[in-house]
This record gives C-alpha cells, structure tokens and sequence, in this order.
C-alpha cells in the first residue's frame, strides 16, 4: 500500500470516528427525548426508591444490557443522577457520551477490560452517597444471565440493589419484569420495577406482581 493510500485509509478512519463520538450522540438522545415527549408515563412500584431518598439513602439500579437509554431518560425526569457501569469500547463511549446528556456519568470497564478499576471505582462512589447503576449480563452476554458483580458491588458498598426491567412492543400487552403483566395499547413501552434487595421473598415476590414502573403510550 502506497504512503497516500495509507494517509486517506487514517483520514478515513477518524473522520468515522469523529462522526460517531461527536454527531451520533446528540442525535440518539434526541430521538429518546422524542420517544419521551410521545408517550404517556404511569408510574408504579417507585416507592421503595422515595422511601429510600427521603431517608437519605442511595441504590444500585440494576437492569439488562441495551435498556440504558431509555430508562436514562426516565431517571433523569424523577431528578435522579446515577453512575453508570459501561464498557470501555467505541460503542461504549458513544452510550457514555448519550446519558451525559441526560445528567448521568459514566465509569468505564467491564469484565473482559478495566472491570477491576471500574468496580473499585463504583465502590468508592457508592459509599460517598452516589446512585450506582450496572447491567448484570454485561455487553457480550449471555443474554439476561446475571453475573456476580452486582452483587459484589452491593456486598462492598452496602448499597441495596433495585431490580428494573423495560420492554416494548406493539402488542396489545407488554411484558414487564418476572410474573407480571403490564397492560398497554398501541406501541408501547414499560419500565418495571421490583423492592430493593433485603427485602422478604415473599414479600418481594407479591409487589412485584402488583406494580412496576410503566411507561404508557397515549
């Protein structure tokens, strides 16, 4: 390959790049926003996390890999600032760069890259009253098998983790979290959510069927 072509190949590549990291983030939180401004919330199981702020206290948000951004967008609505666990590939920076535009913050790792330093990271912030949010089946899966780190994260910072789901569909009915049915028509959306860990089985088992946060289209 010719020294010209060698110089058009790296041009090439950063101008890509320079596309993605700077043009392709204000566009993805705009087309959230746009998604958001659309659709009608109804809001249920939210009051463990309210009994948990008014106290003072703070939580490890924990849900499944490409959920972040539009559950970013509805944290950012209740006021709530988290730290987001998210892997240090390209991909990774361009969500970091989207869910700053939300007022949230990204710690960079994963289990296959910087994972030791991200954890620590997040233990750290953690125990200085920071909201903590990871994804427990990580960027390359398997898909929605929970690995231990959330739970070592919660054992080192004391923090209780607070299980959400979001899903959409354009069904009649939406799925939303583990044995339970979320109601909504048209295109759809739903954010659910179940009591912070340490509550009973029991206990947890049967809020969980009775709400979770949702997100209704009009």
């Amino acid at each position: 390959m010719s020294d010209e072509r060698r110089i058009g190949v790296r041009v090439k590549k950063r101008v890509e790049q320079w596309l993605k990291l700077s043009v392709l983030p204000p566009i993805g939180a705009a087309v959230i926003r746009g998604l958001g401004r659309r659709m009608t919330i109804d809001s249920q199981g939210y009051e463990p996390v309210e009994v948990l702020r008014r106290q003072g206290g703070h939580f490890i948000l924990s849900f499944w890999h490409a959920q972040q951004l539009m559950i970013a967008l509805e944290l950012e609505r209740r006021g709530i600032e988290v730290n987001v666990l998210i892997s240090q590939h390209q991909d990774g920076e361009i969500i970091a760069r989207i869910i700053s535009r939300f007022s949230h913050r990204a710690v960079r790792g994963s289990s296959t890259r910087g994972g030791a330093l991200a954890l620590r990271e997040l233990i750290r912030l953690g125990r200085s009253g920071n909201d903590l949010v990871v994804t427990p089946d990580g960027p390359k899966g398997p898909r929605q098998v929970a690995k231990l780190g959330v739970v070592q994260l919660a054992k080192a910072s004391g923090l209780p983790i607070v299980p959400l789901a979001f899903a959409c569909s354009k069904k009649n009915s939406s799925r939303a979290g583990i044995g339970s049915w979320s109601p909504i028509h048209g295109l759809a959306a739903s954010i659910s959510g179940a009591l912070p860990s340490g509550f009973r089985a029991t206990q947890t088992n049967r809020r969980w069927r009775q709400h979770g946060w949702s997100l209704r289209r009009s």
